[in-house]
């Protein structure tokens, strides 16, 4: 198995190899899961395997974290730089671009021409939703890179979920004021995801355009040049729908509203749990701290992370947005999820249990020390909150406040 020598400052000679390389295939066939119900169908004419994938992702995906467990293990940072030149990684992010139009294709087409129950249909259109949500991650992993190449596949993969804007908003808005007020995707403490998803889809749009709109604005172009890279990714996914449309008839419209509000759904779930609760406070400068690992929730659970591209490693990738997924580390003493992404999902579907396991894991954390000054909290729900978790000496709601807020 290929290794990555480096040198210790104390002149002694570090050899890290990477056990999970091959594992990291995961990420890249996860995709294809709707194929594996399509292909159950085909061959038995039972239609009760659409129910298949999601026992699969919201039942067995969970368990499969909690048996496997975590992983800890940190790549040297005397090796980072090589670990993230080697191609291998990067290969893997080109390679599963044309999986998600693949699976897409495979879905779309089988749903469209077999005489599928109206409940069939529905199910196929919402896995193949929520599969397109993971092209939503991997544009995340694509997005962040400063290869024109790797650009560009972005665009492509994202139009998959008809997703456009993602990579201008996160990477200029998200990242710049995650885990304040101000950031539509990230969740408040006493926010369900129901309330949260309502605010941060349309918000994402705004955000994502305003900042386009902004950077086209300051070059003199207008927010209708071909230059703008949101629109460029919107006019690939109306090109395809179109095909779609002429090619296999007006069932592709039902077919196509569901798949993209899945898919979008999929992102809400990440998103929501994500930066739950966790706050960024102004400093006396009138400047917002930076960045640290604890402003996200982490997970090392060893499955989810191994089909999701290590986004669940979400500390250190704040930290450094730039680096590759290969390379993120776990820090001690972070926000630890309980779970994996998917039965963290299940959790977060259940707003009751989600209040009842991660408010008062919220308010255990060391940087917030049980005082609600240190937590981003939903307005609404702040007299309740209060009630349960307030101090003495707290006298009123207080939230991270930015210019124009």
């Amino acid at each position: 198995m290929k290794g990555y020598t480096g040198v210790l400052s104390d002149g002694r000679a570090i050899h890290y190899v990477d056990k999970k390389r091959w594992w990291w295939m995961l990420s890249v066939a996860y995709p294809l899961q709707p194929l594996i119900t399509i292909g159950l169908h085909a061959s038995t004419g039972v239609e009760a395997w659409f129910f298949l994938p999601f026992f699969m992702n919201f039942v067995l995906a969970p368990i499969a974290d909690w048996l496997i467990g975590v992983d800890r293990n940190n790549p040297p940072e005397e090796v980072v730089m090589q670990l993230d030149r080697d191609l291998y990684y990067r290969r893997l992010t080109y390679a599963v671009v044309p999986l998600h139009i693949t699976s897409l294709i495979l879905s779309i087409g089988y749903a469209t021409t077999q005489a599928l129950s109206w409940w069939a249909f529905l199910l196929l259109a919402i896995f193949a939703g929520m599969t397109a949500g993971l092209a939503i991650n991997t544009g995340h992993e694509l997005g962040h890179k400063n290869s024109k190449l790797e650009k560009q596949l972005a665009k492509i993969v994202l139009a998959v979920a008809a997703y456009g804007h993602f990579t201008i908003e996160h990477n200029r808005g998200h990242h710049k004021y995650v885990s304040t007020f101000k950031d539509p995707a990230s969740s408040r403490m006493g926010e369900s995801i129901y309330k949260f998803a309502v605010r941060e889809i349309p918000g994402a749009f705004a955000g994502g355009w305003a900042i386009e709109k902004e950077r086209l604005t300051s070059r003199g172009m207008s927010i209708w040049h071909p230059g703008n890279s949101i629109l460029q990714s919107y006019a690939l996914t109306a090109l395809v729908s179109l095909v779609f449309l002429l090619t296999l008839g007006w069932k592709v419209i039902p077919f196509l509203l569901v798949h993209n509000l899945a898919a979008y759904w999929q992102l809400t779930s990440a998103n929501y749990i994500e930066h739950y609760g966790l706050l960024r406070k102004m400093g006396e400068d009138g400047k917002l701290e930076r960045c640290e690992p604890h402003h996200s929730w982490n997970s090392n659970h060893i499955f989810s992370n191994l089909v999701l591209f290590h986004l669940e490693r979400h500390s250190d990738h704040h930290t450094h947005p730039l680096r590759h997924y290969q390379s993120l580390r776990h820090f001690e003493n972070l926000p630890q999820l309980p779970n994996g992404y998917f039965g963290m999902y299940v959790l977060a579907y259940l707003p009751w249990l989600w209040f009842r396991v991660m408010d008062k894991r919220l308010m255990e954390l060391p940087h917030v020390d049980g005082d609600l000054d240190n937590v981003n909290i939903d307005a609404a729900a702040h007299p309740s909150i209060f009630l349960k978790w307030g101090r003495d000496k707290m006298s009123e709601p207080t939230y991270t406040k930015l210019p124009g807020i």
